[in-house]
């Protein structure tokens, strides 16, 4: 019985495949055909057709039809022979086409296992990657009756790393593993799946500094949980900028040193001020804006003291960076340079970026992210691009030509050298000011 079910299961599948037999059952006939012709041309009948007909006498016909008849006796016996190897044939076409089938059900589920083997390991992952109904069924917003949650498609490659940190104790803490999910977001993880446990809380936590006091006062160190960086303290990250090697941001802590000074002077080259920049638009007209991996927050807090609300991309490397921008009353997002800007179309004021958008970035993503700031600008918005720097041979061979295809309106335009990096490499930064056409 159950050989019979399975058979009968595959006889469904077969039916595609239905036209593919007949066509070969036609051609083994027209064989077949083709086969008895030459046997009755070349064989002991073939002199029906060589022969001339003379004048003969009743008994040589007589004798020749008799002959014909026996012929054609014997034709007919190889009739059910051939008809058996024509079954045989069948039969053997039906096995071939079963076998196809079950080769392409074996690779539609070896890639049907690799498209879920991220469920594999983690229940936790599984729930939380979906999907899951809606409670009212079908809806015509989103044009489902299921939400899926948005997960990198990079993740597909780390099931390992992405199972790791999926893996905690349901409504527990959280492990600490900041590291870990920062590492699968710099892989192209991003966003991450969310989880069900509770991150771990500073000792001894108190209220934040009230604004506008808050923009240009160190937190406290009890507002911090300090685990996954080597510095244990603001002041140890302060004093950074006194040590050798090369640290992210290594003098932005310092919200009493050089932080104070940034955005306030325009001196007609590479630096502008926030004040000359607001006046090129009508006043009150620059409002929201993003600023692109902003450190620890200044131009934000510059806007802020202006009335303009800027939001603050960046992430945590081996520094607390958002905490100390979410501590200064501004709003952080810890999103790194690869992610899709979250805001709609034509929607914010502003977009600045201070040495985060520079040569460092492949070319091709670059140009991503430019035209993403041109997406998200409202028409008439404002593209502060501050301190990009690059390669002399880089800047009319890849960047203006680049920034021209974008589309963008010169509003101000500086090139300058770069004399940290030494005259002789030829190290320049560019600061632009550009508009979005209306």
């Amino acid at each position: 019985m159950g050989n019979e079910a399975h058979d009968q299961q595959y006889s469904k599948k077969l039916q595609p495949y239905h036209g593919q037999k007949h066509q070969l059952k036609s051609i083994l006939l027209v064989l077949f055909t083709n086969l008895v012709t030459i046997y009755i041309l070349t064989g002991p009948l073939s002199f029906l057709y060589h022969s001339s007909f003379g004048p003969r006498d009743s008994n040589s016909i007589l004798q020749e039809l008799n002959s014909t008849k026996a012929q054609l006796a014997a034709t007919n016996s190889l009739l059910p022979e051939l008809h058996h190897r024509l079954n045989s044939s069948n039969l053997l076409v039906q096995a071939l086409l079963i076998d196809l089938i079950r080769q392409q059900e074996k690779q539609s589920n070896s890639a049907d296992q690799n498209q879920v083997s991220l469920k594999v390991g983690s229940n936790e992952l599984t729930l939380a990657l979906g999907p899951h109904k809606l409670p009212f069924r079908y809806s015509s917003r989103i044009g489902s009756d299921v939400i899926h949650t948005p997960v990198g498609a990079s993740c597909l490659r780390f099931h390992e790393e992405l199972n790791q940190y999926m893996t905690y104790e349901i409504g527990g803490e959280c492990p600490m593993d900041d590291l870990l999910a920062q590492r699968l977001m710099l892989k192209g993880c991003e966003p991450l799946p969310r989880r069900r446990c509770h991150p771990k809380s500073p000792t001894n936590y108190v209220e934040p500094t009230p604004l506008p006091e808050s923009l240009w006062t160190t937190p406290p160190d009890t507002s911090i949980v300090w685990d996954a960086y080597a510095c244990k303290s603001y002041q140890c990250l302060v004093d950074r900028k006194n040590k050798p090697g090369y640290f992210d941001c290594k003098n932005c802590f310092d919200l009493q040193g050089e932080e104070r000074s940034k955005w306030i002077v325009d001196d007609g080259g590479l630096h502008f001020g926030i004040d000359q920049v607001l006046a090129t638009k009508a006043a009150g007209t620059i409002r929201i804006g993003l600023d692109i991996g902003g450190g620890t927050g200044t131009f934000a807090a510059r806007m802020r003291e202006r009335n303009v609300i800027i939001i603050t991309s960046t992430l945590n490397l081996d520094g607390p960076f958002n905490n100390i921008i979410a501590s200064r009353g501004l709003v952080p997002m810890h999103i790194s340079i690869s992610q899709r800007f979250p805001f709609f179309d034509n929607t914010l004021d502003i977009v600045h970026s201070m040495d985060v958008l520079s040569n460092w970035i492949p070319d091709t993503i670059l140009e991503f992210v430019l035209y993403d700031v041109y997406r998200v600008l409202r028409p008439g918005g404002l593209f502060w691009l501050d301190n990009f720097f690059c390669f002399g041979s880089q800047l009319n061979k890849t960047y203006v030509p680049m920034l021209d295809r974008i589309g963008f309106n010169r509003l101000r335009w500086q090139v300058g050298t770069k004399l940290d990096s030494g005259v002789h490499k030829n190290v320049l930064y560019i600061s632009a000011l550009m508009e979005k056409p209306t």
